[in-house]
């Protein structure tokens, strides 16, 4: 057995297999995901009562919570204003 990877961090692995950016903006919309239900929970806002909320349709706010789902920015920010929250992006 190959020992190649012995010591190597995930990252290292994902940016020799060329997969670290694709595997790295999953794991964030899966955690932004996860932080909408929690705070929908929190506030115990249903699917239903957040669409109306955000005046759009259910799908939408499925979509929201569906981390194999691109969204857009403005879509993150109106939904995070809905349940108390606001989104910060930071280039480091």
């Amino acid at each position: 057995m190959s020992k190649k990877h012995m010591g190597s961090s995930i990252d290292d692995f994902l940016k020799e297999e060329g997969i670290f950016e694709e595997a790295q903006a999953q794991a964030i919309k899966e955690v932004v995901a996860w932080q909408f239900a929690e705070a929908m929970r929190k506030r115990k806002i249903s699917k239903n009562k957040m669409a109306m909320m955000l005046k759009t349709s259910r799908t939408q706010v499925d979509r929201i919570l569906d981390p194999q789902t691109d969204i857009t920015l403005s879509s993150l920010q109106r939904a995070a204003a809905v349940v108390g929250r606001h989104v910060s992006i930071e280039l480091v």
